[in-house]
């Protein structure tokens, strides 16, 4: 049962990413599907780049700043 969870979210992901890349398409008034561009929203959607690292990197911590 999990992987049919699984494979319902990776379907919403994959919806979410050509409705809203067919939307951005839209509203620029583009006349054609731009093809390339939808399957750059899917790959992302499918493998999201990670969100950069907030804080301090290892060689900045110390003793007194582990907080």
């Amino acid at each position: 049962m999990a992987m049919d969870s699984e494979d319902g979210i990776r379907r919403q992901a994959i919806a979410t990413a050509i409705a809203a890349e067919l939307q951005r398409q839209a509203g620029v008034g583009a006349i054609r599907v731009d093809i390339e561009a939808l399957a750059e929203a899917i790959d992302i959607a499918l493998d999201p780049v990670p969100p950069a690292s907030e804080g301090k990197h290892p060689q900045e911590l110390n003793a007194t700043n582990d907080d």
